[in-house]
Parts: C-alpha cells; sequence; structure tokens
C-alpha cells in the first residue's frame, strides 16, 4: 500500500482542525444560544410579573367578590400581547384566581412562592401543569402587606424551539464554513502537492539526506546567496576554498562578483554565478593546479617562440652571408657573420655570467629574443648577479616573466636587474611606458587590456606575497624584494 503523500497527509490533518473548529465553534454558540434565550425567558417574565403585580386593576379585582372573573380575561390579553405561555394570579396561600386552562382555576400553584411571601421577587425552572418552564413571582403590595401573588412563564419547550430555529441557521452558517475551509484546505493543499511532487515525508527525507550527502561530496565550492547578499548555503569545499568560519551561514557572502578569475591567499579560483529565484548561485573551480601548468607551458611557449625567432633571424643572417659569398664579397661576409656571432655571444655571456640560475637565464634570453623581434630593446643591468638560490624556480619564472610580459607589452625600452643582497633577492623590471597605479596593479583582474587579462601581476603578487616578500611601485619601475 503506497503511504500518503505529504500534501495528501496535509489535507487530512487540516480537515479534521477545520472540521473540529467549526464542531466546537457550534457547540458553543449553541450553549451561548440557549443561555441567552433562558436568561431572556426570565427577563421577560420578571417584567410581565412585576407590571401585572402593580397594575391597578389587579388591586382592585382583588376585592370583588369574585376576583377570577375580572383577573382571568385580564390575565389573558397579558399573556397573548407579550408573548409569555401563562400569567397566573393567586391568593397568598397559591390559590389560582386566572390560569391558561380555565379548568386549573381555584387550584393550587406548583412551584415556590416562600420568597414572594417575604416581598421579593426571583426566578426559577420548575415543572407545572404546562410542563418545565422558567418563570418569576412577585408580590402584590399593599399597604406593606403581601396582598396576593403573581406568577408568569415561559415553557422549556417554547425556549427549545427558539433554540432549534437559531441552531438550524447556526448549522447552515457552519456548513458554509465548512465548506470553505475545505476549498481553502483544498487548495493550498493543491499547491504543496505541486511544490512536493507528490512526494511524503518519508521521500522527502530521503531526498534531503541524499541532497546533503551530493552537496558535501563535490569537490566543486558551492554557495547560495540570498537576494540581501547573505550567505544562505555552502557546502565543504567552498568553506576550504574561502577559508570560512564554522557558522558562515547567515552571514554576509563574501564579494566575488560574476564569471571571473579570483586570486584567493595562494589558490587560483574560477567563479561562476548563475541568478536564481532566491538569489545567485555560485561555484567556485580549483584552478590553481592548471594555473601553475598553464604558466608552465606559457613559459614553455615562450621558449619555443625565442627559439622560433633566433632560427628566423638566424636564418636570414644566413642568406645575408651566403649571398655576400655568391657576390664574392667573402671579406664583408665574414666580417657580418664575426659580428653577429660576436653579438649572439655578449648577450648569452652577459646573461649566463650575470644568472647562474639556468631556468631564469633561460627565460631572460628567450625575452630578450621577444622583446627584439618585437622592437623592444631589452637590457640587463650592469649589476645583475643572481646564483643559484634555494628557491623553486618556477615562483621566479612567474615574478620575473609575468613583469616583463607587461613591461614588453607597452614600452620601447625594458631593463631588467636580478642580484643578490644580504638580506634577499631583489629583482626590478622598469621601462619607458605608463606605468601602473600601486593599489590597484596587483588586484585580483585589474587590466587595461581587455577582457579575460589581468592575471599576471595578480599572480606576482600571489607569488610574492607566498614567499613572504615585498613589492614597491615607482611609475612604471617594480621592485620585489624577497627573503
Amino acid at each position: 500500500m503506497r503511504r500518503w503523500s505529504l500534501a495528501g497527509q496535509m489535507l487530512l490533518l487540516q480537515l479534521v482542525v477545520v472540521a473540529v473548529t467549526v464542531t466546537g465553534g457550534a457547540v458553543l454558540a449553541v450553549v451561548q444560544a440557549h443561555e441567552l434565550l433562558t436568561d431572556e425567558a426570565a427577563n421577560t417574565a420578571t417584567a410581565v410579573t412585576v407590571t401585572v403585580a402593580t397594575s391597578p386593576d389587579v388591586l382592585a379585582a382583588l376585592d370583588a367578590a369574585d376576583p377570577s372573573a375580572t383577573l382571568q380575561p385580564y390575565a389573558e390579553r397579558v399573556r397573548l400581547r407579550t408573548g409569555v405561555d401563562f400569567v397566573t394570579i393567586m391568593r397568598t396561600d397559591g390559590t389560582r384566581y386566572t390560569h391558561p386552562n380555565p379548568a386549573q382555576i381555584g387550584k393550587r400553584f406548583l412551584g415556590h412562592t416562600a420568597p414572594a411571601l417575604r416581598g421579593e421577587t426571583f426566578t426559577e425552572t420548575y415543572t407545572g401543569t404546562l410542563g418545565p418552564s422558567k418563570r418569576a413571582v412577585t408580590p402584590v403590595m399593599r399597604d406593606g402587606q403581601v396582598r396576593a401573588l403573581v406568577s408568569a412563564g415561559i415553557t422549556i419547550e417554547r425556549i427549545t424551539a427558539r433554540l432549534y430555529d437559531q441552531l438550524a441557521w447556526g448549522l447552515l452558517v457552519a456548513l458554509l464554513a465548512l465548506l470553505a475551509g475545505a476549498a481553502g484546505t483544498w487548495l493550498v493543499t493543491a499547491r504543496l502537492r505541486r511544490q512536493t511532487h507528490g512526494l511524503g515525508p518519508v521521500e522527502l527525507g530521503r531526498i534531503h539526506a541524499h541532497h546533503e550527502a551530493v552537496l558535501h561530496a563535490v569537490r566543486e565550492g558551492l554557495l547560495l546567496i540570498g537576494r540581501d547578499g547573505t550567505l544562505t548555503l555552502c557546502n565543504d569545499a567552498a568553506r576550504a576554498l574561502l577559508e570560512l568560519p564554522p557558522d558562515a551561514e547567515g552571514r554576509p557572502a563574501p564579494e566575488l562578483g560574476e564569471d571571473r578569475v579570483h586570486l584567493i591567499g595562494d589558490r587560483v579560483l574560477q567563479v561562476s554565478s548563475t541568478p536564481s529565484e532566491l538569489g545567485a548561485v555560485v561555484t567556485l573551480r580549483d584552478h590553481t593546479e592548471l594555473q601553475a601548468l598553464a604558466g608552465q607551458l606559457d613559459a614553455e611557449r615562450g621558449f619555443a617562440e625565442s627559439l622560433r625567432s633566433a632560427a628566423h633571424e638566424a636564418a636570414n643572417r644566413l642568406h645575408t652571408v651566403i649571398t655576400l659569398v655568391e657576390l664574392g664579397r667573402a671579406e664583408q661576409a665574414v666580417a657580418f657573420a664575426t659580428a653577429e656571432l660576436r653579438s649572439a655571444q655578449e648577450l648569452t655571456d652577459r646573461v649566463v655570467g650575470s644568472v647562474r640560475e639556468p631556468v631564469l637565464a633561460a627565460l631572460l634570453l628567450g625575452k630578450s629574443a621577444q622583446a627584439a623581434e618585437r622592437g623592444v630593446e631589452l637590457v640587463i643591468s650592469e649589476d645583475s648577479r643572481l646564483d643559484d638560490v634555494e628557491m623553486a624556480a618556477r615562483d621566479l619564472v612567474t615574478i620575473v616573466g609575468n613583469l616583463l610580459d607587461n613591461a614588453i607589452e607597452v614600452a620601447s625600452r625594458v631593463e631588467v636587474t636580478v642580484r643578490t643582497e644580504p638580506d634577499g633577492i631583489v629583482v626590478r623590471v622598469s621601462d619607458d611606458g605608463p606605468g601602473l597605479p600601486e593599489p590597484e596593479a596587483f588586484a585580483k583582474g585589474w587590466t587595461t587590456k581587455g577582457d579575460g587579462r589581468g592575471l599576471g601581476l595578480a599572480l606576482v603578487g600571489q607569488a610574492v606575497r607566498r614567499l613572504g616578500g615585498t613589492i614597491e611601485v615607482d611609475g612604471s619601475a617594480f621592485t620585489v624584494r624577497l627573503p
């Protein structure tokens, strides 16, 4: 047997609540209506008895030889006009002068009269000749003495009949309220059924548990950010990537922007943001290793480009030498080849003699060839001196390579200095370009070269921070100090 869905259970529960509420309200209304009708009957009976007891016609009739002859018609007129079921005028001993049933005249009144004989007006529920009734009894006073008694009342049967009339309308209202409540409940349940796809609590619990397991198992970072910028959810990967505290939910979300690359600590993160009805869904992908490999690939590509440039220049020079030989100008061919060889050897000797770190030396040679191909003069300062260092060559390539790339793209002359000082290593790259503003130069994604750029200087800043160094910017001169 299929278990009830959550929507079905909610429908049943709400119908029960509505039914109990309406039934309870109806019962309470019936009880209150019965009490009100009973009190109304007692008040009406009291008013009638007091009016009759103070009537001059009643006092005058009591002195007649046959009081019943005058009082009976009077009592019936009062009964019909006031709507009570009986008006009984009696002697102090209870002998009736009047009664709706003439056969009861002269007989004893059925009910209590002691309080009235003491001069008091009171009400009671008592069973008389007409059945149970709500009645009032009051004395007829003359010269301070109780001369007779008057009783008037309404039968319980009549009170109940009026209650049934009101109950019918009350039941109709209760039925309409129940139908309206059921209709509203059905509409709410239908919407809930659409939202829960007809699943029951057990299925929803399993889906939630599965959702939690998947959420915390994925390696990509996942953030849910509300419309007000509050972080509503983050998985374990996002907490680790952004170094968030355990109680990060409910706090303002970190500023990540839209789709772009961010440098956070030592990590390179690709941020993707997708709007949703509740705010935004942000995914984080750790591209640190990929970026490192991309950096190495760029370095290798740079070396290859440098070799291609060198090969291209060598081919041009070789063709020049061959052409000079074919023209019979051997002396000029030898002089040209010797000069080119001397120039290339001087550059190599200067770089290798100044920088003994092989990877960095190869980088500088490659950047020299790349700059020459672009028509940029790359100068290695005379005071450059760097021996083998206990530092990852990749970090040096990242720092020097990105600084040189940015300088070569915007300047016509670039000077680089790499030397060892007592407190560490100094790398200085200056050019005759426009320079960069210091606060924004190493910010995440800052660039003047268009979309998709601006990561080079940020990677430089990241590498310098990781090595515990500092960066100084003076116009278009960048000085990096590494301990």
